[in-house]
């Protein structure tokens, strides 16, 4: 990819996805387009386990490695995170992916279910098909949003889902470095853009409206290679109209950085 600009609207990791590419000779465009917000309210951790000695889960997805550290840091502040493991080894423990999994290695947790590669939705589904939730009540770890795939699928196989949230995505504190990104992608300076969630586009599309310049969006990013992390993320991609060039497999970084790298030489 050398020579080439591309950006990299990822936050937490944005830095290091940047330097992946300027290591293989691209130029990266730091666009940061989501920030992670903790919206962990202790009362609410509070009255979840109280309700959950009196009706215990039937079963918990742990879906990011975030939310389930903010979770533990909310009962540790209450002190009540041996009362949350007890209440956990008495229930099915299901985890999305690594990230997860390793949080609750960390607290000695048992896993019951661990959803297989990509770690998507679809996965995670999967992996909980031959159990019966019919009217069993079912705690969703959010991520930064309701996972509304997961909940509707729950729902209709009879399960009471609960959720509890510990961050949100929001736009970060600083705009300009997507509107230099808006700017550049307009003047036809952006060779590749790297998608790595489905928030991103979102955001994208949110400060672009807000600027005036949504209309052309779909268009001036559909004149350029679109690298997506997954198939979540794609899925988000063409809802907007965005037809991705290429989509990691599996979902991690490395992938992302090897197949972007040869289609770019390419």
């Amino acid at each position: 990819m050398k020579s080439k600009t591309v950006a990299v609207l990822e936050t937490r990791t944005g830095e290091h996805l940047g330097a992946l590419i300027e290591r293989r000779g691209g130029i990266a465009l730091l666009a940061p387009a989501l920030e992670e917000v903790p919206d962990v309210d202790p009362q609410i951790v509070g009255s979840l386990l109280t309700s959950w000695r009196s009706e215990p889960f039937a079963m918990v997805i742990f879906q990011t490695g975030v939310g389930t550290r903010g979770l533990f840091q909310a009962t540790d502040s209450l002190g009540l995170t041996d009362e949350m493991m007890r209440l956990l080894a008495q229930t099915q423990v299901v985890v999305r992916g690594p990230k997860p999994t390793g949080e609750l290695n960390s607290r000695q947790i048992r896993i019951d279910i661990r959803a297989a590669s990509p770690f998507t939705t679809e996965t995670v589904l999967e992996a909980i098909a031959g159990i019966a939730l019919e009217r069993k009540p079912v705690l969703v770890q959010r991520y930064g949003a309701t996972n509304a795939v997961l909940r509707a699928a729950l729902e209709a196989r009879g399960a009471v889902v609960h959720e509890i949230a510990t961050y949100r995505w929001g736009l970060p504190a600083d705009l300009n470095p997507l509107r230099v990104f808006l700017d550049a992608l307009e003047r036809a300076q952006v060779d590749a853009v790297v998608f790595t969630s489905a928030v991103q586009i979102q955001n994208l599309y949110a400060v672009a409206l807000a600027d005036g310049r949504a209309d052309a969006l779909a268009a001036h990013l559909n004149r350029v290679f679109i690298a997506s992390i997954g198939p979540v993320c794609s899925r988000a991609l063409m809802a907007h109209g965005i037809k991705p060039a290429f989509e990691a497999s599996p979902p991690k970084l490395g992938p992302l950085v090897e197949g972007l790298d040869r289609a770019l030489r390419g």
